[in-house]
């Protein structure tokens, strides 16, 4: 993080000693010739610097003056010094001990910026106050969840001169820390740790389904001990009601554990208190899965984990049986890429293998009986349901030749075809939800096992008409594009399913939040990984994009795919190793590796994957 002042008219920005190794490059930040006088206007973010760089911040030097003790402690914020103890020199010793940087993470547009110039409260002048200012766009909390804000940032350093040595600290700051988006995108990371959803078990009747939970971590800030620490912890607090986690309550590193490095046959051995010392085999299995797949897209990767108590090994587990042990939507590929042709009639491709040949799907859906609007597959292949062209009527049949399409199971009373069903979308459990958009009753449904009574989801806290539903691979995320006001916006539900009245279940989405605050029109969204989306969309005033997103309203590094414009649908499968598809009105294309959008069918209306 740079800084900048403007004396005069010029500017003027502190030098940095720069130092680098043969090994990896190391950067060391300081504040070398930092003025004595003058207005603090600006603090301007370092560009982005390769992975391998490491930034350190400098002490304060003898008779730093206020302007660079505020300074060079907004440095310090940025470096890579694990504990901040270079930070915390430039405080006092009582500030020092009060000031909690890991509860929070603050990002804004740009550095933060003060006021024009230091207010002094006492004749002495042994103190001065500036205030950091600047937008907001993101803030982590001290559970490590990124969250998109807005606004206005505002808050006060005060500084103040010891009678005794006659040097400057700061003695009182805000909580946290606070950097620009750029000095954010080079000291984070964003990586998944992983727990199981609520409603699978252990115990053989049914494998438990592992769900990501994003969090930012220093990525160079040692993040394996950093993630094998939050993991251990357990899941933020907006996936928590969901999703359990294996390791006994009160499990952690033993005191004196600082790091954790695997040998060199990449097995990372990981101790634990005696909170873990009596778990079972079954048990133990499921917490090292949980901790080799959170740590897989760290570096070096970890091929085995290795769980100790007492001295005593508990369990190891490999990459391999790490499979047999839990499933996720990442390690599950779709057998076929499915979309609707020129004659509305489903047609499927052999997934990821290259072959362009398109069939008709077997059964109803796939002969032409039934002109289809939209469809989608059940996970397993063996089911879809297909919406009429008019968008009236829902339809549940079996993709097996001869298979008949039978009465709708639901039906819309919309008196335009942008009032009645949505493309549907099944879960991992067999269940189809669809909304319909009736503005007479607008309700989102699910229909278990593709059938019966459809179920009224409740959804508190929206404000809106839902345009699309889609479920994720791990059965309790659901992504809706929500129509307010004309303007179209993807938001994230927790799904809770509780008991109900009768038969029926109670099912719920809670606290829905952005995934894409900078768009105002999404058209198309697909699942495309355990924590990443692709959504096709645009900013206000801007063209259509095609990028990638979290499902935590961040946008990866690489987000931004090569342009299409009037794009119907996106499809994605969670295994990143499969090809995107989409529709316009240039018909089915589909993006090779490294290189721009090809057509494959001039005619098409909607692609997708199973799900």
């Amino acid at each position: 993080m740079g800084a900048e002042w403007r004396e005069g008219g010029t500017r003027r920005t502190p030098g940095r000693a720069v130092a680098y190794a043969t090994c990896g490059v190391v950067l060391l930040a300081g504040c070398a010739s930092m003025p004595d006088s003058g207005d603090l206007r600006g603090v301007e973010s370092t560009p982005r610097q390769d992975t391998q760089v490491r930034v350190f911040a400098m002490p304060p030097r003898d008779d730093a003056q206020p302007l660079e003790i505020v300074q060079g402690f907004l440095e310090a914020l940025t470096s890579d010094d694990p504990g901040y103890a270079t930070a915390r020199q430039y405080l006092t010793e009582k500030a020092a001990q009060k000031w909690e940087p890991e509860r929070s993470t603050t990002v804004l547009t740009d550095g933060p910026a003060t006021d024009a110039g230091p207010t002094g409260t006492r004749d002495d002048g042994d103190d001065y106050s500036y205030t950091l200012t600047g937008t907001r766009v993101a803030a982590v909390d001290g559970q490590q969840s990124y969250a998109p804000a807005a606004g206005d940032y505002r808050q006060v350093v005060h500084l103040s001169r010891d009678k005794k040595n006659g040097q400057w600290r700061i003695d009182a700051l805000p909580q946290g820390v606070v950097m620009g988006k750029s000095d954010f995108q080079r000291n984070y990371v964003s990586v998944n740790k992983y727990y199981f959803a609520s409603n699978t078990t252990a115990d053989g009747s049914r494998q438990p389904m592992a769900v990501a939970d994003p969090v930012y971590v220093r990525e160079r800030v040692d993040p394996m001990t950093q993630m094998v620490r939050s993991v251990l912890t357990g899941p933020t607090s907006w996936l928590r009601p969901v999703v359990r986690s294996s390791f006994p309550t009160g499990t952690a590193l033993p005191k004196g554990v600082t790091a954790l490095t695997p040998d060199d046959q990449n097995k990372l051995t990981v101790p634990l208190n005696d909170k873990a010392a009596h778990i079972g085999q079954g048990k133990c299995d499921e917490m090292a899965a949980q901790l080799l797949f959170s740590l897989h897209s760290l570096a070096p990767a970890v091929d085995e984990i290795a769980l100790r108590s007492g001295g005593t090994q508990l369990c190891s587990l490999t990459e391999e049986r790490a499979a047999a042990v839990a499933a996720r939507g990442s390690e599950t590929s779709p057998g076929y890429l499915y979309f609707i042709d020129g004659q509305h009639r489903l047609e499927r491709m052999t997934s990821g293998s290259g072959n362009t040949k398109a069939d008709p799907v077997p059964g109803a859906l796939g002969d032409g009986a039934k002109a289809l609007r939209s469809v989608a597959v059940a996970r397993d292949e063996h089911s879809a349901a297909g919406v009429a062209l008019d968008g009236k009527a829902l339809y549940v049949t079996s993709t097996v030749s001869g298979s008949s399409i039978g009465d709708p199971v639901l039906q819309s009373k919309g008196k335009t075809e942008t009032d009645r069903l949505t493309t549907p979308s099944w879960d991992t459990q067999g269940d189809l939800w669809v909304a319909d958009r009736d503005p007479d009753a607008p309700r989102l449904l699910l229909l278990e096992k593709g059938g019966g009574q459809p179920l009224e989801v409740l959804t508190p806290g929206l404000d809106g008409r839902i345009n699309a539903v889609r479920v994720a691979a791990d059965g309790v995320r659901i992504a809706l594009v929500v129509d307010k006001g004309g303007k179209q916006s993807l938001l994230i539900g927790r799904i809770e399913r509780g008991p109900g009245s009768g038969d029926q279940p109670s099912v719920s989405l809670q606290e829905l939040r952005s995934a894409t605050p900078e768009l105002e029109q999404v058209t198309a969204v697909s699942w495309a990984g355990d924590n990443r989306l692709v959504v096709v969309g645009r900013e206000s005033g801007g063209v259509q994009q095609v990028q990638y997103v979290q499902c935590d309203g961040s946008v990866p590094e690489a987000g931004t795919l090569p342009g299409l414009t009037e794009v119907t649908s996106i499809a994605a499968s969670e295994d990143s190793e499969i090809p995107l598809f989409a529709t316009s009105k240039d018909g089915l294309l589909w993006l090779p590796g490294g290189s721009g959008w090809r057509t494959l069918k001039e005619t098409a209306s909607v692609a997708f994957y199973p799900g």
